[in-house]
């Protein structure tokens, strides 16, 4: 059997040792080189409060940690930010990458998720975006609220020494003849609130007198609106609709008629529209007045009632005598 001697074993643990110490101390860093998937890289301007091993996260799940920080170039333009993947993740190319601080910790990269259908692959760089800090955030929410202060304590001085100016001789004068004329507008105002005497009193005392005639009065005005609203309902309960109704029936045959007499129907259409018989009534009334003028001018003609009498033997009327009634 071979025999191990001490010298092996002591040199033995020691390499184990060393590569235990290697591994554990890579595994601090974040670095695992059992579970590497893919390198990739993310350049900011400023990586404030990142340091080597600190976490990559997407949606909250840690995927990778930092493994080395350079400058991009001699300028220190920007940082360029290595880190490894340990899961398989397909990240799409328009992704970005921002740092988050948090001051009683480390500082965390955020890969936010793009929506291209490419992906990156192992040596591909991703874009970092800058983003304000606990402490800028703080300032620029503070900012305004100085401003506001500032302008707050400007505006308070102004107005002391508005104040000051106020209480000067000047100001005491007119202050002085403020307070008189106010004190001269309490005194008329209680002049007009005097109880009996005072204008308000006296309208008040008129509008109180009003209101108990109202109150005095109440059954009367209530027996008013009874009978008004009585007489409303009475008046829309009557046969108004049918009268109406009946006043468009008789419309509608006065209508008919006006109708037929435009047109010439009946005796009173023909009489309406025919000139002949227009003319021939106008003629016979002539000679009904010319016979009518003959028989009082010469009645002898007509009728003779004389026992010794000659008879008339004048000639007939041929046109119409003047009417002797008018001047």
């Amino acid at each position: 059997m071979l025999k191990v001697s001490n010298e092996t074993k002591v040199g033995a643990l020691a390499a184990v040792s060393i590569t235990l110490l290697i591994l554990g101390f890579n595994f601090l860093k974040g670095k695992n080189v059992f579970q590497k998937k893919a390198g990739m890289y993310v350049t900011f301007k400023k990586i404030e409060g990142l340091n080597v091993s600190d976490p990559i996260k997407i949606n909250g799940l840690r995927v990778g940690s930092v493994e080395d920080m350079n400058e991009t170039d001699a300028n220190m333009n920007g940082v360029l930010v290595s880190f490894q993947l340990v899961r398989s993740i397909n990240i799409p190319t328009d992704s970005y990458a921002e740092i988050s601080s948090n001051p009683l910790g480390s500082a965390t990269v955020i890969i936010k998720m793009g929506k291209e259908k490419t992906y990156l692959k192992d040596g591909d760089t991703l874009k970092g975006i800058e983003t304000m800090g606990l402490f800028d955030n703080l300032k620029s929410s503070l900012e305004p609220t100085v401003a506001n202060i500032n302008h707050t304590l400007g505006t308070l001085d102004t107005a002391i020494k508005r104040i000051s100016n106020v209480f000067d001789a000047n100001g005491q004068a007119n202050l002085h003849k403020i307070l008189s004329e106010l004190a001269e507008t309490t005194k008329s105002l209680n002049h007009m609130l005097e109880p009996g005497k005072g204008s308000l009193a006296n309208t008040a005392d008129d509008i109180k007198s009003i209101t108990g005639n109202l109150r005095n009065n109440n059954d009367s005005i209530n027996l008013i609106i009874s009978n008004l609203a009585q007489t409303t309902h009475q008046l829309s309960s009557s046969q108004i609709d049918k009268s109406i109704e009946a006043l468009h029936g008789a419309a509608d045959k006065i209508n008919i008629i006006l109708e037929n007499i435009k047109s010439g129907k009946g005796s009173m259409g023909k009489l309406a529209n025919d000139e002949a018989l227009y003319n021939n009534l106008n003629s016979t009334a002539n000679s009904l007045n010319l016979l009518l003028q003959d028989l009082r001018v010469h009645p002898k003609r007509y009728v003779n009632i004389a026992v010794f009498g000659k008879k008339d033997k004048t000639g007939p009327l041929l046109s119409p005598l003047p009417d002797s009634t008018q001047k």
